[in-house]
């Protein structure tokens, strides 16, 4: 996707002032490595004695920042602005904080109901890996139909997880994505330390 030039539009390049000579022009996003392959991520030792997360299939903490405008319709209109989606629907849902990161299963379920669509109705879905098993487990969970709607361009492990910036990250992506698509229904959902889930779908009209 990075490749394919799929984010430049998504990215404000920013100049970072450097002690000695120019400032060096930041265009691109930390991740992903270019220079990672199947071998050296199977040779990563797992945090934990009998896990099975490394620092290879968990998500990497970068430096970012994100911005979205979110305003009423009646505002956009008096503005000139032409809205990339609507807000159709959000739902914050919990579990036990031992099952932290299981937290999108029963917020999507809740959001789902709450706004009348099904799984079929989406046409995109961008779920944050925080780590390969969480994302692993919460697509069990929801007996997803169709993973090929599933981060179709990546998502925390490979582009990275900017505390604080992801949710406006993964929004943008999700949007543009939905316009080269001409896709009407995208979801959007994380989980969140301490076991707490949050989605949100938006629509283009």
């Amino acid at each position: 996707a990075m490749a394919a030039g799929k984010f430049r539009q998504e990215i404000v390049p920013v100049k970072v002032p450097q002690p000695r000579g120019e400032a060096i022009e930041v265009t691109e996003d930390e991740g992903p490595r270019p220079d990672t392959s199947l071998e050296k991520l199977a040779r990563l030792k797992p945090v934990m004695p009998d896990g099975v997360v490394t620092a290879g299939n968990a998500s990497s903490q970068n430096d970012a920042a994100a911005v979205c405008l979110v305003v009423a319709e009646e505002k956009a209109k008096e503005w000139g602005l032409k809205p990339m989606a609507y807000l159709k629907g959000w739902a914050a849902a919990g579990v036990h904080p031992a099952y932290m990161g299981m937290g999108p299963v029963p917020a999507v379920q809740k959001l789902l109901a709450r706004t009348g669509l099904s799984w079929d109705d989406l046409d995109l879905i961008e779920l944050n890996e925080a780590f390969a098993v969480q994302v692993l487990a919460v697509i069990r969970e929801w007996g997803l139909p169709d993973e090929e709607k599933l981060n179709v361009n990546g998502s925390g492990i490979s582009l990275g997880h900017p505390i604080g910036a992801t949710g406006a990250r993964i929004l943008t992506t999700l949007l543009y994505e939905m316009e080269r698509r001409d896709a009407r229904y995208g979801l959007e959902t994380m989980c969140v330390g301490g076991g707490q889930g949050l989605a949100a779908i938006f629509e283009r009209r």
